[in-house]
């Protein structure tokens, strides 16, 4: 047991030594841009990488090397150095049968939050470092990617930018690894102060964050993102033209890398949403049970923002239910959105029997029963958002039946619901569009919607 200690205490001096070596030649070109001083850097990103994965004789970063590192990142200008960025996690487990939140309090972590009014000079200390960010930093990230976020000026971008959405993503990885184990806690004891302490919560929950401006620049990004996506993959040439011929102020690396970062991009901004959409449900849930408090403030459900923002700009509505494609809560915002539109009679009279109170995909295709009703939700919502919402809810739908029974774990029974309840919903779904067409003789069919009436059409086959 002594000579273990022993062992133990040699890689500790061993680390602390490492530590002071190679953070000494980095403070000395902290303020250099100079190939020398990358290469320090580089140097530095490599050292802490080696001895954090060797488990015989690795130690942890200590909270320096990891602010050191992260202030690479934030304010890297060489295109090798942001890429270069090491991923380094800790892992705790437990041998009790219940689920044990371990929060390491004294972890090294890129946001600072929650500051006190005698804390000014720790944060102002902080931004002049560059080392950590608050919750107004974090919304200025988002909106220097936003702003680049349209073809012509996606196609300009610097290794500055590049750089800026590789710190995005990984505060999104930082955000989800602290809130998705204290969410499962918390499904299981119900204990909210858990997520109220949550980084994502508390960040949310600052002064200092403009929460809807916030997410207007998200969806900017992710609609904007995917359209350059789509813009890329559907014409090859277009591609390896901006390759082969980046702009003067992008170099062919930068020119090759940013469709991918891009891509990841737009699959953190979808991830960071999906978050918050729990948060707030896991919130609703602590607010019906008594848990919260006036402390915990009120913020609107990201839902409802995503909404006003989908019916205020309807521009946004097409490319949104395109790269938005967690069929629960794409699902949840269509059918919101339908509801939102669809009248319900205040009292059940014989002129409202067609009324579906069914709030449901299948309820809102029943809503399309007869010309009437059919023309109401036509001039409240428009044809064109009309034939989005529908095909996009439809795909939706057949996702999540197939989540629920998939087809390797569902007995006969199983397969007799799940049968009968596509058959139903299809059957809908192709009423529906009858009835449109009547509807409006004119209408232009959309490819969404031709495909996923092709869909119907096929699966309706099939069962009969």
């Amino acid at each position: 047991m002594e000579k273990e200690n022993d062992i133990n205490r040699g890689r500790s001096n061993k680390g602390g030594g490492i530590a002071e070596n190679i953070l000494a030649f980095l403070d000395a070109s902290v303020t250099k841009d100079t190939q020398d001083a990358n290469d320090d850097r580089i140097a530095f990103l490599e050292a802490v990488f080696a001895a954090s994965i060797v488990p015989e004789s690795g130690f942890p970063p200590t909270n320096k090397m990891s602010e050191a590192v992260f202030q690479i990142l934030r304010l890297g200008k060489s295109l090798e150095l942001i890429m270069r960025y090491p991923r380094v996690y800790l892992s705790n487990s437990s041998s009790s049968a219940s689920l044990d939140l371990v929060v390491v309090k004294e972890a090294w972590l890129p946001f600072v939050l929650g500051l006190g009014t005698n804390d000014s000079e720790r944060e102002a200390a902080h931004k002049k470092s560059g080392a950590t960010l608050d919750s107004s930093g974090f919304h200025l990230l988002i909106q220097d990617i936003a702003a680049v976020a349209g073809e012509e000026k996606f196609q300009a971008l610097d290794t500055k930018s590049l750089g800026s959405m590789l710190l995005f993503q990984y505060l999104v990885n930082v955000l989800e690894a602290d809130i998705l184990p204290r969410n499962s806690v918390y499904e299981e004891t119900m204990n909210w102060a858990l997520l109220r302490e949550s980084l994502l919560n508390v960040l949310l929950g600052s002064r200092k964050l403009n929460y809807k401006g916030l997410v207007r620049d998200c969806l900017t990004i992710v609609c904007g993102l995917f359209q350059i996506q789509s813009a890329f993959s559907n014409d090859k040439i277009c591609l390896e033209n901006y390759v082969a011929k980046p702009s003067d102020s992008c170099d062919t690396a930068v020119a090759i890398a940013l469709p991918e970062i891009g891509q990841n991009t737009c699959i953190a901004m979808q991830k960071l949403l999906i978050l918050i959409m729990e948060l707030d449900i896991s919130k609703k849930k602590a607010d019906m049970k008594g848990l919260t408090t006036r402390a915990d403030g009120v913020r609107t459900p990201l839902v409802e923002v995503i909404l006003d923002e989908l019916t205020y700009n309807k521009g946004l509505l097409s490319p949104f239910l395109q790269v938005f494609n967690e069929p629960k809560w794409k699902l949840d915002i269509i059918l919101q959105y339908f509801w939102k539109y669809i009248a319900k009679p205040s009292i059940r009279t014989r002129r409202s029997t067609d009324f579906v109170d069914d709030e449901t995909f299948n309820g809102a295709l029943k809503c399309f029963s007869n010309g009437t009703s059919t023309k109401g939700i036509i001039k409240r919502i428009g044809i064109k958002e009309i034939q989005l919402l529908l095909a996009h809810g439809y795909k939706a739908q057949l996702l999540l039946l197939s989540e629920q029974c998939p087809a390797e774990a569902i007995s006969d029974s199983k397969e007799d619901v799940r049968s009968n309840s596509l058959v139903e919903i299809s059957k809908n779904m192709i009423s529906a569009f009858n009835s449109l067409r009547r509807t409006d003789e004119c209408i232009e069919i959309s490819s969404y919607v031709k495909e996923a009436m092709f869909t119907a059409a096929t699966l309706l086959s099939k069962k009969s």
